[in-house]
């Protein structure tokens, strides 16, 4: 229905973020930027609709798709929809990432890890900030940056979601056990839709 205009403004959104990377280098400022461009995304609700996307049943709880991705698996572009109730618990993710609402309020949480990681399998996390990812808010997260997300109102949310490289050949993720203090590699639980 609305392929060729997604697949465009795609192009333009991953165009913007090369050139921004390659004026600035990686920081907190150019992964701010490229999120800007991506909530501006995320406003063309058009381009994200269930006829196109459909949701997760309650089963599944949540449903990942692949929207575009570079042949060498960078710059990758996903939409995800979360049931009411789904939390991906705290983890990192090796790469810089942005996400933006389309739909729906997705509750981050932010963590600082306490210790140095010297020790294989733990971990020490405290909470420290918690951002409301919904239209008009976005985050932006760096390859160390820890955080949780959650649905926790909404029937259905829809977000998109852009790293620099696939969540499919990102092998060194950590998700963490608050209550245990530790932490494992993360495996992806819900695969993406292509």
């Amino acid at each position: 229905m609305h392929a060729q205009e997604r697949q465009q403004r795609v192009a333009e959104l991953v165009a913007d973020a090369k050139a921004i990377i390659a004026g600035r280098s990686l920081s907190r400022d150019a992964v701010g930027a490229i999120a800007a461009r991506l909530e501006a995304l995320a406003a063309y609700s058009h381009l994200w609709s269930e006829a196109e996307f459909r949701s997760p049943t309650d089963v599944e709880r949540e449903q990942w798709y692949l929207v575009s991705e570079e042949p060498d698996r960078t710059f990758a572009l996903y939409l995800n929809a979360m049931c009411r109730g789904q939390r991906i618990p705290p983890h990192n993710h090796t790469t810089w990432a942005c996400i933006a609402a389309v739909d729906g309020c997705e509750l981050n949480t932010l963590y600082e890890r306490l210790d140095d990681g010297s020790e294989p399998g733990k971990a020490s996390l405290r909470e420290r900030d918690q951002v409301r990812v919904e239209p008009g808010r976005t985050i932006a997260l760096m390859p160390d940056d820890i955080h949780a997300v959650a649905n926790l109102h909404a029937p259905v949310i829809r977000h998109i979601y852009f790293y620099g490289r696939a969540v499919e050949v990102l092998d060194q993720r950590l998700v963490f056990d608050l209550a245990a203090g530790t932490c494992e590699r993360m495996v992806m639980d819900t695969p993406s839709t292509r």
